[in-house]
């Protein structure tokens, strides 16, 4: 069974195209012209053994708002349509990662329920030119189109490249756990109520 989709979405401010493959192994292709967020997708590819390819272009001559949060969007419905049913998956995942001094946890249910805890405390605006109040709209966009909790928690850290890398790369290896077949549960799905 294939656990891929493709994505697109356009509107008067973005247009973004998603491919990825739940099951692939690792590699990233990205085109959006904001490099340290592509820096940190690739974290997500990486760590999550995603095959994860994004083309996308907005109004950056504004700011990066619009294309991070639809990025965030176009992912997580790309995600929910490749994780399809949920049909013998873990459902949960979580993960760890440390950098340096920072080290942050990342805890998710593939539940049917968007909802999206952050609780991280950068100690500059901006890095790479990248504004950290992006990184919330965009797994704020995610959760609430793939349909998943998620929990994301810097517990600690002063450099804000090595918070930021920890969360995507914790993300990613949350994602992989979380979407592994569970072959005790013989193909059913992993909830009470027979349905995700």
């Amino acid at each position: 069974m294939s656990r891929s989709a493709r994505v697109e979405r356009d509107t008067l401010e973005t247009q973004i195209r998603v491919r990825l493959d739940l099951d692939g192994t690792g590699r990233g292709v990205f085109d959006t012209g904001v490099p340290f967020l592509e820096h940190m997708l690739d974290q997500v590819a990486r760590h999550g053994l995603i095959d994860l390819e994004i083309e996308a272009k907005g109004d950056l001559h504004i700011d990066a708002h619009h294309l991070v949060e639809d990025l965030g969007i176009t992912l997580g419905q790309a995600f929910a349509r490749a994780v399809g049913e949920k049909k013998g998956i873990r459902r949960y995942g979580h993960a760890y990662v440390p950098l340096d001094e920072a080290l942050s946890r990342a805890v998710i249910d593939l539940s049917g329920r968007p909802g999206l805890e952050m609780q991280v405390d950068f100690r500059r605006a901006a890095v790479g030119g990248f504004d950290v109040d992006l990184f919330h709209e965009f797994f704020q966009g995610f959760v609430n189109h793939a349909l998943v909790t998620l929990h994301l928690d810097c517990i600690r850290g002063r450099n804000a490249h090595h918070i930021a890398e920890t969360l995507f790369k914790a993300f990613g290896r949350a994602l992989r756990m979380a979407v592994e077949a569970d072959p005790r549960l013989q193909g059913a799905v992993p909830s009470t109520k027979g349905t995700l």
